[in-house]
């Protein structure tokens, strides 16, 4: 029997360490390469069954878009189960959104894993993972569970292990959308590739002799991003300034920067100093990435 109800489940955003494209597909979908991260900023949600089929979204903090991806998630497992309940969802937004973190997408994928559980389903990860491709290339992803090597148009999957470290993450309070840096002329889409067995090695050097894992590629969006989002390149000078690293996440508008555990207390203390500086409408915070997903055991 399914259960009545699940409060506090996380959603937690990603990172990603760098991010190439390498290609494009014939029906326009760009290749890529790169390393998710998970990290332990997270939304909570709260699912309550309901006895009729109506899906409804409640916003506990900041207010969302009529039909977001939470909602899109609920009805497509709603309708691929032919599933005669629905569901109350509260979401306390905490992850800014246009940001590369892949908010909504994380959103997503803990209903999916929530409401298979509500519903009393018990579908296989193999069962909800098709369904996630189809809400968005970053869904899977979060239902994977892993921090990951990525491929392909975002559906190629690899688990990978990182060290643990702390970020130092500025989200400017302008957005830039994916559709326009992805369709900017000037987007490089022949990066070199590059392989995991390159990346594993280099996360390895950085485990044994404090390296930096942003030592390695880079982020090709970013030169379009900072073109058309002046923000985009405040933000990656001032976490230049403090931590001597940065790169966008995503298709941004976030950034974000490496820190040095060894001089970590006097790097915080600097960025604390730029945060008192940054415009009110800017979000900033220390992060640690996380080894796994919360909802891993799902």
């Amino acid at each position: 029997m399914s259960m009545k109800a699940l409060f506090d489940v996380p959603a937690p955003a990603k990172l990603n360490l760098f991010l190439h494209i390498t290609g494009q597909r014939p029906d326009g979908y760009h290749l890529l390469q790169s390393v998710f991260m998970l990290i332990d900023w997270c939304d909570t949600l709260h699912f309550e069954r309901r006895s009729d089929t109506l899906i409804s979204r409640h916003d506990l903090t900041a207010a969302l878009p009529s039909d977001d991806l939470c909602l899109r998630a609920a009805r497509l497992l709603q309708a691929e189960a032919a599933v005669s309940m629905g569901a109350d969802i509260s979401i306390a937004k905490n992850v800014p959104w246009g940001a590369g973190m892949g908010g909504g997408s994380s959103d997503a994928a803990s209903t999916l894993l929530a409401l298979n559980r509500l519903w009393g389903l018990n579908w296989p990860l193999s069962k909800l993972l098709p369904l996630g491709l189809k809400l968005g290339a970053d869904v899977p992803f979060f239902l994977g569970g892993h921090n990951a090597w990525v491929e392909g148009v975002g559906e190629k999957l690899t688990p990978l292990n990182l060290p643990q470290r702390r970020f130092a993450v500025v989200k400017p309070a302008a957005s830039v959308e994916t559709r326009v840096v992805f369709g900017d002329s000037a987007l490089v889409r022949n990066a070199p590739t590059a392989t995991l067995e390159s990346f594993t090695a280099h996360a390895k050097q950085a485990t044994l002799q404090s390296k930096r894992l942003l030592e390695f590629g880079s982020n090709g969006l970013q030169a379009v991003a900072e073109k058309q989002c002046r923000e985009v390149a405040q933000a990656a000078e001032l976490l230049e300034t403090a931590f001597g690293n940065s790169r966008m996440t995503g298709s941004g508008s976030a950034v974000f920067a490496e820190c040095d555990e060894n001089t970590f207390e006097l790097q915080n203390s600097t960025f604390l100093a730029v945060c008192s500086s940054l415009p009110s409408t800017w979000v900033a915070r220390i992060c640690s990435n996380l080894q796994q997903h919360p909802l891993l055991d799902w």
